[in-house]
């Protein structure tokens, strides 16, 4: 593989990696009192979610992101990993 052929598939894995794994830190780290900074965020998205009722069927749609400073930190920390592949 050359060095400036890189899969753009490849980005978003790690990006979605970092997304989750900066989740998961900010969930486990943001109790404790020197890391509470990480889990401080915003959540956006529809809340309460969307629902249209057909009287047959009933659809509810919601979709929620929260974008935290650990998980902000996790996409940094996958594009830098991926640039240096």
């Amino acid at each position: 593989m050359q060095r400036g052929s890189k899969n753009g598939w490849i980005l978003l894995l790690l990006m979605l990696a970092g997304v989750v794994i900066g989740g998961f830190l900010a969930e486990v780290l943001g109790k404790l009192p020197y890391f509470g900074w990480l889990a401080y965020g915003k959540t956006f998205g529809l809340t309460p979610p969307l629902v249209l009722d057909l009287q047959i069927i009933a659809l509810q749609i919601g979709f929620t992101i929260r974008f935290t400073i650990a998980g902000i930190l996790g996409i940094v920390i996958a594009f830098f990993l991926y640039r240096r592949m």
